[in-house]
């Protein structure tokens, strides 16, 4: 039997992952479920993006305020 190159997974995976109490608990999901909780999963992930921003932002600022003292 010949092998993909690069390997093919047996996927596709649907799966929802998440740390709980310092482990990763993944949740294997029907194609249905998919459909239902993926405008949760983008909305999730824009609201992660719009923090990195913000704290990029306010960084920037506290580092360039004359204000603060620089070493």
């Amino acid at each position: 039997m010949e092998r993909a190159d690069p390997p093919r997974l047996h996927g596709p995976f649907r799966s929802w992952t998440r740390k709980v109490a310092h482990k990763t608990v993944t949740r294997l999901l029907s194609e249905e479920q998919l459909a239902d909780y993926q405008p949760f999963f983008d909305n999730h992930r824009r609201l992660k993006a719009l923090v990195r921003e913000i704290e990029e932002l306010s960084l920037a600022m506290v580092e360039t305020d004359p204000r603060w003292p620089h070493p």
